[in-house]
C-alpha cells in the first residue's frame, strides 16, 4: 500500500498535467473576432463575412493569390441598382470583404499534367473595407484593413509595413492604393454579369 500511494499520486499528476496542457492549448486558440487595426476596422465588424454574395474573383500576378471579393447584403443591394456606375456613392454600412488563397494546381483526374487547373490553396489574408462616411471622413469615407494568415500556425495578424504589399497600421492603409479608383467610389471590382 505504502507503494501505490506514491505511485497513485504520480499517475494523477501526470492524468491533470496533461488534461491542463489540452485545456490551455483549447484556450489559446485564437479567435479572429478580437483582432482590428488601430483607430480602425474591427474583424468582428464583417462577422458572416464567409456567406457573403460574390461580386467577382480576382487574380492579381503581382500578388500571388487567388482572390474572391464578398460584399453584405447593403453593398450588393447598391450594385445591383447600378453603384456606381449611376454616378451615386455606395451607402454607408457598405462592406467589401477579399478573400484571397495561394494558388495550387491540381491535375487529379479530369485533369492532366498537360493542364493542370488553378485552385485555391492555403488562405493567405482576408482585406475588408467598410463605408462609413462618418467614421473615415480622411478617406472618402471608406475604412480598410488587411489581416495575414498563418496556415501553419491556424492564426491571423494585421498587416503591416513588412506585409506584401506593404501595408500602414491603421483604417487609412488602403486608401492611397484606392484613390486610383475615384471614379468608381474608391471600389475596383465591378459586380460581375450572372
Amino acid at each position: 500500500m505504502k507503494r501505490t500511494l506514491p505511485l497513485l499520486v504520480v499517475i494523477v499528476a501526470f492524468v491533470f498535467a496533461v488534461l491542463g496542457r489540452r485545456a490551455i492549448s483549447a484556450q489559446e486558440k485564437q479567435d479572429k473576432y478580437t483582432l482590428s487595426v488601430p483607430g480602425g476596422l474591427a474583424f468582428s465588424e464583417f462577422k458572416g463575412y464567409e456567406d457573403w454574395q460574390t461580386v467577382g474573383p480576382s487574380q492579381t500576378d503581382a500578388a500571388h493569390v487567388i482572390r474572391v471579393i464578398v460584399a453584405n447584403p447593403v453593398m450588393i443591394d447598391a450594385y445591383k441598382e447600378g453603384v456606381p456606375g449611376n454616378g451615386k456613392p455606395f451607402p454607408d454600412g457598405s462592406k467589401i470583404a477579399k478573400i484571397e488563397w495561394r494558388p495550387k494546381q491540381i491535375t487529379d483526374p479530369p485533369f492532366s499534367a498537360s493542364t493542370p487547373d488553378t485552385v485555391p490553396g492555403d488562405l493567405a489574408a482576408v482585406e475588408f473595407i467598410e463605408k462609413d462616411s462618418k467614421r473615415f471622413p480622411d478617406t472618402h469615407g471608406w475604412g480598410y484593413a488587411m489581416f495575414e494568415y498563418d496556415a501553419a500556425a491556424g492564426t491571423f495578424t494585421p498587416a503591416n509595413s513588412a506585409s506584401k504589399p506593404p501595408q500602414g497600421h491603421d483604417a487609412k492603409c488602403g486608401a492611397a492604393c484606392h484613390t486610383l479608383a475615384a471614379s468608381k467610389d474608391f471600389i475596383f471590382t465591378a459586380y460581375s454579369k450572372r
